[in-house]
C-alpha cells in the first residue's frame, strides 16, 4: 500500500480542484426540480468545471461515458445520466469529480426533488451526519478504521445499514489512491493518520439491508432489496491539528 503524504503545495492544489467540485454541486443544487433530466444536470456540471479551467475526471475514467454519477432512489451509486427526469419525491445522488492542474477533486450529496417523505428526509439527513461523524473521527495518529467505525455505528443507531460493497478512497494526483476508506468495521485498526494524507470519504446508507447488486451496463448499483439508499462525500486533508475539508460549499 503506497499512500501519499501531500505536500502544502499540493494541498492548496486539490482544495482548488475541489472547490470547483463544490461549485458544480451549488449548481445542481440551484437547478434541480421536477422535470430536469439527468443528462441536463450532466451537462449543467461539465459546463461549470469547464468554464473553471478544470477537466470532469469522471468522463472517460475506466471508460464511464459521463461528467456526473447519479443515483435515483433505490440507485446507490455510479449511474448513467441519460434522458430520465427526475419527479417529486424522488431523493437524488449527485457525485462529481475534477481535474485541476494534476490533482483531483471529488464529492458527492443527495438532494430532495420537491416535497419528499419523511422517512426519505430521514434518511438523508442521517447520511449526511454518518459523513461528518466519520469526518470528525479524523486525528493524527488515529487509525483509519476509525472513520468507518464512527459511520456504521451512527448509521445503524439510527435504524439504518452501510454498503459494504463500495468504499472511500485517498485521492491526489490520481482520482482514486490508497488507502481505501471503508465504511464500516471496528476502532483502532489500519494505517495510522497522518498529516499529509487526504481521503475521499463517501458512507452509502440504506433503509433496507446492505446488499447491493449491479445492473448489466456495469456502472449502476442498486440496493437488493430495492430500499432507497443516500451517498454523501467530502474529500478530506488530514492536518496536524486534525482536518480540513476540502469540499467546501458541498451540502
Amino acid at each position: 500500500m503506497a499512500i501519499h503524504l501531500r505536500s502544502p503545495e499540493e494541498i492548496d492544489k486539490l482544495r482548488r480542484a475541489n472547490q470547483i467540485v463544490a461549485a458544480a454541486h451549488a449548481r445542481l443544487a440551484a437547478i434541480l426540480r421536477p422535470g430536469v433530466t439527468t443528462l441536463e444536470l450532466d451537462r449543467e456540471a461539465e459546463t461549470v468545471i469547464r468554464d473553471l479551467g478544470a477537466r470532469p475526471s469522471f468522463k472517460g475514467y475506466r471508460g464511464f461515458p459521463a461528467t456526473l454519477c447519479v443515483a435515483i432512489n433505490e440507485q446507490v451509486v455510479h449511474g448513467i445520466p441519460d434522458k430520465t427526469a427526475v419527479r417529486e419525491g424522488d431523493i437524488i445522488g449527485l457525485d462529481l469529480g475534477a481535474e485541476w492542474q494534476g490533482y483531483y477533486g471529488d464529492a458527492a450529496q443527495t438532494l430532495p426533488v420537491g416535497a419528499i417523505d419523511e422517512e426519505s428526509a430521514d434518511l438523508v439527513a442521517i447520511t449526511r451526519e454518518c459523513l461528518y461523524k466519520g469526518i470528525e473521527a479524523i486525528r493524527p495518529g488515529g487509525r483509519l478504521s476509525d472513520i468507518g467505525h464512527a459511520i456504521q455505528t451512527h448509521a445503524e443507531e439510527n435504524g439504518y445499514t452501510v454498503v459494504t460493497a463500495f468504499v472511500g478512497h485517498g485521492i491526489g494526483s490520481q482520482p482514486h489512491e490508497d488507502p481505501q476508506v471503508p465504511n464500516f468495521g471496528k476502532p483502532g485498526r489500519g494505517p495510522q493518520l497522518r498529516p499529509g494524507m487526504v481521503l475521499a470519504i463517501e458512507p452509502m446508507v440504506n433503509m433496507g439491508g446492505p446488499e447491493v447488486e449491479i445492473l448489466s451496463d456495469r456502472w449502476t448499483v442498486l440496493t437488493l432489496d430495492r430500499a432507497r439508499s443516500a451517498h454523501f462525500e467530502h474529500s478530506v486533508a488530514v492536518t496536524p491539528e486534525g482536518y480540513e475539508i476540502l469540499s467546501v460549499g458541498v451540502a
